[in-house]
């Protein structure tokens, strides 16, 4: 991470698609590509780690589609246009199940299965609506360092361990140990 002060990340608002409450104890920050592999396997994890933490811990999701992955940001607007109907974490459930399979096919056709019309998908898609949202979360990501995905943040602080669920409740349990001495 730079060593400028930019591995913290900018506070989570209501503005985030949060899982849990902002006043949990601790709240992790994901920026994440529905397409990388590597956030698949966190995701994985990360919900491993909401399960036994329960109303501890909170999860807020920031869009950080790479270059490199040709469906992210078709992806992070069908997450997007999901969010409109109240139905982001369903999305991001799905996108991270069907990772290997993001066209604007597949992605109209989880959207379906979640309740969301499959031509709000393309729409968002095709005319790029929700870009300035997704914009906001990559400026957001390029301003506290990060330069892949997953990239996690917990308290604020970021998180350069292994990410797994045994790494990340480590940390976990300390921060919620800093918390209780405060």
């Amino acid at each position: 991470m730079a060593q400028d002060g930019s591995d913290l990340v900018p506070e989570p608002s209501a503005a985030d698609h949060v899982r849990g409450s902002l006043d949990a104890p601790v709240v992790i920050t994901e920026f994440g590509d529905f397409e990388c592999p590597f956030c698949g396997k966190a995701y994985g994890v990360l919900e491993a780690v909401l399960e036994a933490y329960g109303d501890r811990v909170a999860l807020v999701f920031r869009n950080f589609p790479l270059q490199m992955h040709p469906h992210a940001r078709a992806a992070a607007q069908a997450a997007e246009a999901a969010a409109a109907a109240g139905k982001f974490w369903e999305m991001h459930r799905e996108l991270y199940r069907h990772q290997s399979a993001l066209t604007e096919r597949d992605l109209r056709a989880y959207g379906e299965a979640i309740g969301v019309p499959g031509d709000a998908i393309a729409q968002a898609i095709e005319q790029h609506t929700y870009q300035q949202r997704i914009e906001r979360d990559e400026r957001s990501g390029n301003e506290s360092g990060i330069e892949g995905t997953p990239a996690l943040f917990v308290n604020g602080f970021a998180y350069d361990d292994e990410i797994s669920v045994e790494a990340l409740s480590d940390t976990i349990d300390l921060a919620l140990a800093a918390k209780e001495r405060a």
